[in-house]
């Protein structure tokens, strides 16, 4: 799925890295514990999270994820973007809350055994 479907399914508006909106995203995880997120071992993965640190792209970076998306109507700080920014990964927001945003990625194909077609 390309990180603009998921921006469309979420009604979620882009921070940065808007140029990355066609890259391809396999897999989901949705979590507000960055120690999950870090057992979580899955590549070109969208992070929807309702916490908003710095730790939370550093995570990302580290796990290899290309998108975040913040729930609950979140807004990171400018230093949490320019992080981001730095390690391009595409940063959204959305006011739906993280249960529902999961659903409808996952209803909509995005689940979290997608086996990749580029490997």
């Amino acid at each position: 799925m390309k990180i603009s479907t998921v921006k469309e399914l979420l009604g979620a508006e882009v921070l940065c890295c808007e140029e990355e909106l066609d890259r391809q995203v396999y897999s989901a995880c949705g979590c507000d514990m960055m120690s999950d997120v870090l057992a979580y071992v899955k590549d070109q993965a969208v992070l929807l999270t309702g916490l908003v640190n710095p730790q939370v792209v550093r995570t990302a970076e580290m796990m290899d994820m290309v998108c975040i998306v913040f729930v609950r109507s979140k807004q990171p700080t400018e230093a949490i973007l320019t992080l981001a920014r730095n390690a391009g990964i595409v940063v959204m927001a959305t006011d739906m809350r993280m249960y529902e945003a999961c659903g409808r990625l996952y209803y909509n194909g995005l689940q979290k055994d997608e086996v990749r077609k580029d490997v």
